[in-house]
């Protein structure tokens, strides 16, 4: 399952979000979404999951859950609607 992650503090690393999330089960990717140019952290970011039950209990446990001074916001990912072309 995918999972959303915001209200990232810049300061934390995808290596952080797989520490976190590992202590629900196995964490297949881990990305944080940067800005194209300057590289820095745009808040937030996803973590890939394979199974949906461990999915689900780091989504419970996770939720609101302090990291380095943010309160996190986790939920599953919805996916990206499509962009219509001009």
């Amino acid at each position: 399952m995918n999972i959303y992650v915001g209200n990232l503090s810049l300061d934390v690393s995808e290596d952080d979000l797989v520490e976190l999330f590992s202590r629900y089960g196995q964490v297949k990717r881990a990305e944080i979404k940067r800005e194209m140019f300057s590289g820095t952290s745009k808040g937030f970011g996803f973590v890939d999951m394979p199974g949906h039950r461990h999915s689900l209990t780091a989504i419970a446990g996770l939720n609101g859950k302090d990291l380095m001074g943010q309160s996190l916001r986790v939920n599953e990912a919805r996916e990206r609607p499509q962009r219509r072309r001009r």
